[in-house]
């Protein structure tokens, strides 16, 4: 039975880690641009430490990251070249507002997405836009504060507007916020939100999810009206945890760990909040900032699929000591003996990714697109401009050959898959590009050095192969 013929093959990108341009075009100045590379990244994602302008400390590699603004033709060509059904990437927010909330949009901006989602549709690339990745105007959050003020929910619908009419007959697939539930870990990244000395963290996590959830809901509720064709997506950072032992303690542990994981997603499917989030908050002495017709609107409102990234599995443990966190690797968890680890310490578990899609199909029975998977790891260029990279070859043929399992043998219902990325960009958790995620290698080193060419990695020729025989050929 394999993959349905209508299945969308292709790659995922970010803007803030791809684009570059950042000073170019009439682009406003965003959180993601003052994320550094090296010891100081965590801090600022974190928002425990605060940049609000560029010094001569730190290394800021969104600011050109690979110029996919001045390559994008020769790469998107590139993508039609391997077969790629399906093009993820995401808006820059201050590349159509500069501020975040200028009444006109900035035409320049426009009219560079307008140029890259025709070229999509000339080669029959579907778009798949995310409309926020990690994508803060810094004007906003020195106004008030990010995500944490239901100021941005205008700002953000004014810019959901914009793009729904300026690309309503051109792009189908949309999601509205990228790995929703990472505000609890990177939350100046997924919120452009600082601490307050001595506030309660979770209090203002909390508003800024909320914001969010109610935004996203408002995105369905236009796309409606102004396209009903439309298909909107949340996205989350999945993984299922496991239970570290058998022991009762370690269990309900996994159970927590996973419910914070689905929390927020469980309010875009299902249109409320579960009572276990509300438990959830009230330990926290926290309270979700509901005002008049918010319950309503996230009611009357889910969205039509669910997407999601899978790096690799994680493992819970009652002891929290073991349940370790690195820069690298945002979110914590104990060792787990029996899988292989990354040059990074991400555990590879590709039935871990089979497991996530079940649990995802089982929870929410809605249509789900794999919109991030894949390997970071050193490549090298050999003098001949060859890359071997067996290593990522393996990695996505064994999670592939997973979720066709899962497709095939359990019945879920997908919608396509997008490997991270398709082309070498910014690692969003160490800010380096020598952590290669790509199908095609960019000549650029972490300190910025390099010619930007692209060379094609033995991987591409193999995705092309995938591609064509709808993932009968791995």
């Amino acid at each position: 039975m394999g993959f349905p013929e209508t299945f969308l093959w292709g790659g995922a990108i970010a803007a803030n880690q791809a684009e570059g341009g950042a000073f170019e075009g009439g682009r406003g100045l965003a959180n993601v641009d003052l994320m550094p590379m090296g010891k100081d990244r965590y801090a600022v994602g974190t928002g425990e430490m605060r940049l609000e302008t560029f010094d001569k400390d730190h290394i800021y590699p969104a600011l050109e990251a690979v110029d996919l603004y001045h390559h994008y033709k020769e790469d998107i060509a590139l993508f039609h070249e391997m077969g790629m059904k399906v093009f993820r990437f995401s808006i820059a927010w201050t590349r159509i507002f500069p501020n975040g909330d200028e009444e006109k949009p900035n035409e320049e901006g426009l009219a560079f997405y307008d140029d890259m989602i025709s070229l999509c549709n000339a080669y029959g690339i579907e778009p798949l836009i995310t409309i926020n990745h990690f994508d803060c105007p810094m004007h906003l959050i020195k106004s008030f504060g990010g995500w944490r003020s239901r100021k941005m929910i205008d700002a953000y619908m004014h810019l959901v507007e914009t793009l729904f009419q300026r690309y309503k007959n051109k792009v189908k697939y949309w999601l509205t916020f990228n790995e929703i539930n990472m505000i609890l870990h990177f939350p100046f990244v997924a919120a452009g939100l600082w601490f307050e000395e001595g506030e309660n963290h979770f209090q203002a996590m909390i508003t800024c999810v909320h914001h969010q959830l109610v935004a996203s809901a408002l995105t369905k509720k236009l796309a409606r009206e102004i396209n009903p064709d439309f298909m909107i997506g949340c996205m989350l950072a999945a993984g299922s945890y496991y239970p570290m032992t058998c022991s009762p303690e370690d269990y309900w542990q996994a159970i927590s760990d996973n419910r914070e994981v689905y929390m927020f997603t469980d309010v875009q499917a299902w249109g409320y909040y579960p009572p276990y989030a509300l438990k959830w908050c009230e330990r926290h002495d926290a309270v979700i900032p509901f005002v008049q017709g918010d319950k309503e609107i996230l009611r009357e409102n889910p969205v039509d699929f669910i997407s999601f990234s899978y790096y690799s599995s994680r493992v819970s443990t009652s002891d929290r000591k073991l349940a370790t966190q690195s820069e690298s690797n945002i979110f914590a968890s104990a060792e787990n003996p029996y899988l292989k680890k990354s040059e990074w310490g991400w555990q590879i578990d590709p039935l871990g990714f089979r497991s996530t899609i079940n649990e995802l199909y089982d929870r929410y029975r809605k249509p789900l697109f794999v919109v991030e998977n894949g390997l970071g790891a050193k490549d090298v260029l050999e003098e001949d401009g060859s890359v071997h990279d067996p290593y990522r070859i393996e990695y996505l043929k064994e999670h592939i050959h997973a979720m066709k399992q899962a497709v095939e043998e359990d019945g879920a219902d997908m919608i396509g898959y997008t490997t991270w990325g398709c082309i070498d960009l910014v690692s969003n958790g160490t800010g380096e590009v020598e952590k290669r995620y790509g199908f095609i290698y960019v000549d650029k080193d972490n300190q910025g050095n390099g010619t930007l060419k692209r060379y094609k990695k033995d991987s591409f020729y193999w995705y092309a192969q995938v591609i064509r025989s709808n993932g009968e050929m791995l």
